[in-house]
């Protein structure tokens, strides 16, 4: 097997670990943190934040003090998450982020943002979103 189809393999699995339940999803977190924080869920729902590709969250357009403290708050409990998770799997925390990041902008729903690989902007609708090349 080439380096690549391993890798390739490597992320299916954590892939699949994540679909089966087996460690926590980005929207898990996110769900988790909506519950914590009312306003990161009305940023959310207004466009000022967006998933991005790399599993984090970004501001979309002029960053707020308010809008960045949601997003510090939000990239440190996912950072831990990821973490605990990418050692459990044997992972890195790159790959293992990565991979959350393709799960969340496929789980974003008509209206909200996310990052495309590009780095722009888009609000997703019915159709599918623009993944990263990584994805699995």
């Amino acid at each position: 097997m080439t380096t690549m189809t391993i890798r390739r393999l490597g992320l299916v699995s954590v892939l699949t670990a994540m679909a089966l339940g087996a460690v926590a999803a980005p929207g898990q977190a996110q769900g988790q943190a909506q519950e914590r924080d009312p306003a990161y869920a009305a940023a959310r729902a207004a466009g000022l934040v967006g998933e991005k590709p790399n599993g984090y969250l970004g501001i979309v357009g002029n960053p707020t003090p308010e809008l960045q403290a949601i997003v510090d708050d939000n990239y440190n409990s996912r950072r831990l998450v990821y973490t605990q998770r990418a050692l459990e799997l044997r992972r890195t925390l790159d790959e293992y982020a990565i991979t959350a990041g393709c799960l969340a902008i496929t789980r974003t729903v008509p209206g909200e943002k996310y990052q495309a690989p590009d780095g722009t902007w888009h609000t997703r609708t019915s159709a599918p979103p623009i993944l990263d090349p990584r994805c699995p």
